[in-house]
């Protein structure tokens, strides 16, 4: 079965988290330097079949685009000249780092594992993710 890919999309690194096989849960995957996204994306797709990428959109909380929007605009076209048969649906990212770094405190992480932005950035696409699978049943 094909997965749903998460990518929460940031100008240095980019978060990816997969869907299990059915679309219910989203996992964090690794996080990739935004140079190479694209190419990680492909040799992905090359092992796992993509049904759906859903990339994580940055607003303000009044709901107008924030400051990164220009950023993710530009990957989203990227994204979408590289995959032209894969649909790409946008998720609200608000309080997506919040939660990520709530998630590592009750999943018990140390201190000097809640400050690799690595971490917080596949997390963040897990909940990304898995906000939109949610939506989705």
């Amino acid at each position: 079965m094909e997965r749903i890919i998460g990518i929460d999309y940031g100008s240095a690194r980019v978060g990816v988290a997969q869907s299990d096989p059915l679309g219910i849960f989203a996992s964090p995957v690794e996080t990739v330097p935004s140079a190479k996204i694209i190419d990680y994306l492909q040799s992905y797709t090359l092992r796992e079949p993509i049904s759906k990428f859903v990339v994580g959109y940055p607003l303000n909380l009044d709901g107008s685009h924030a400051q990164a929007a220009p950023d993710v605009d530009k990957f989203l076209v990227r994204l979408q000249k590289a995959f032209p048969d894969v649909p790409v649906a946008i998720e609200d990212e608000r309080f997506t780092s919040v939660l990520a770094h709530r998630a590592m405190i009750d999943g018990g992480m140390k201190k000097s594992q809640r400050r690799d932005k690595n971490s917080v950035d596949k997390i963040s696409a897990a909940i990304i993710l898995q906000a939109y699978l949610d939506k989705k049943k």
